[in-house]
């Protein structure tokens, strides 16, 4: 069952939580992918709901991503097994099935083709309404360095900016 919420008034809420770990989650051809992001947020983009969302270039979940142009943000509620946010946050998804290993419960999406996980009940349901690659000239100093730092396996590894229209927002509950 899924209860529909506001998201404004989860919005606090979900911003906290992503600091310290969401997933996102994407499918293309029947294959789906979950990843841990710490960078996101809710705002209003184009009198739209949106939540902005930053994968690297190298990852398996912008692969698919940029095939479907939607994606789920999965929000834990309560106590969170911090092994999911670990193991979704280090390894690939072209590597590994992270759903399968980690044994997590997959709920169809209500308005697009990506599924909620119920382990992380507070669902966003987002379609991809724009997107830029980082520039970083643009990027101040301190986050360019430390973030991809000249020798660093990050170096050239940047980020693409995901703007998603939130078009449904509910709690996965028993």
């Amino acid at each position: 069952m899924k209860r529909k919420i506001n998201v404004w008034d989860y919005a606090g809420e979900i911003i906290e939580k992503t600091g310290n770990g969401v997933l996102l989650t994407t499918k293309a051809g029947g294959a789906v992918n979950t990843m841990t992001i710490g960078w996101g947020t809710v705002g209003i983009q184009w009198r739209k709901p949106v939540f902005i969302a930053f994968v690297r270039q190298s990852r398996y979940t912008k692969e698919l991503l940029d095939k479907t142009g939607e994606f789920t943000v999965n929000v834990p509620v309560g106590e969170i097994n911090k092994q999911i946010l670990g193991i979704c946050g280090s390894k690939s998804g072209r590597d590994m099935d992270k759903i399968k290993e980690l044994g997590l419960h997959l709920e169809a999406g209500e308005k697009i083709s990506v599924p909620g996980i119920k382990e992380l009940p507070l669902t966003l349901e987002c379609k991809v309404i724009y997107k830029q690659d980082q520039v970083l000239d643009y990027l101040e100093e301190e986050s360019r360095s430390h973030y991809y730092a000249p020798g660093s396996r990050d170096e050239n590894d940047y980020h693409t900016a995901y703007y998603g229209k939130i078009v449904d927002a509910y709690i996965i509950e028993e």
